[in-house]
């Protein structure tokens, strides 16, 4: 097992630097791979892109920023060519979180798509193949 930190580039000064100064990190496990992407919103994409190319390429990412619309561009998905798309998000939030956009851009790849506010908790073992437990969240806690 490999985990490499890809971000952030030492000495960058970045644009709204609470965000795109998150970590991320690379988790590679036989022939499997997550990208952890953290709040990192397009401008530390790009970067990424530019930097890393498609050695950015994982089996599951954990959408940046929630699913905003100021993360997950299309060159970076690309890149990453997920099978699977894990999005942390809150029920009923007020940002709008996760973006139409984005959600059609992993669909337009044919990635699969797990939410926490439709999936509730999401448990992923890795054993020669994936598997995913969702647990339907508790409402009115």
């Amino acid at each position: 097992m490999y985990l490499r930190i890809l971000w952030p580039e030492k000495e960058q000064i970045m644009e709204n630097a609470l965000n795109n100064n998150s970590l991320v990190l690379q988790l590679q496990y036989e022939q499997f791979s997550i990208l952890f992407t953290g709040d990192i919103e397009a401008i530390a994409e790009e970067r990424m892109v530019q930097t890393y190319g498609k050695s950015l390429q994982s089996t599951i990412l954990k959408v940046a920023h929630h699913g905003s619309k100021s993360s997950t561009i299309e060159a970076f998905v690309e890149c990453v060519n997920p099978k699977i798309a894990l999005i942390g998000v809150g029920e009923n939030n007020t940002f709008g979180h996760p973006n139409e956009m984005v959600i059609q851009r992993l669909k337009d790849i044919g990635c699969t798509i797990y939410r926490t506010d439709k999936n509730g908790e999401i448990v992923i073992t890795i054993n020669n193949e994936i598997h995913i437990q969702e647990k339907i969240p508790c409402i009115n806690q």
